[in-house]
């Protein structure tokens, strides 16, 4: 099922819009569509690389302990907890 969308776009916006859209000949509609898929596809992308780092972190063993106790040790140039 579709649905439709309406979106208010400033008279100043509309024009550029309507140029890239020519650009790529295709209507406005069109290239709305495709930037929000793209944007969509984007941000999923950003946030698989992020749970990919957490993932990837989560894998090694560093040094912990308290903040207090951190502190301390980085203020004495230990490097072990």
């Amino acid at each position: 099922m579709q649905k439709r969308l309406h979106a208010l776009l400033d008279e100043e916006e509309y024009p550029e819009i309507q140029s890239l859209a020519r650009q790529q000949r295709m209507t406005v509609a069109e290239w709305i569509r495709q930037d929000l898929r793209r944007t969509m596809k984007d941000h999923r992308g950003e946030v698989e690389a992020k749970l990919r780092a957490i993932a990837d972190a989560s894998r090694h063993r560093f040094p912990t302990a308290g903040i207090d106790k951190m502190l301390s040790k980085i203020e004495a140039g230990s490097r072990t907890p």
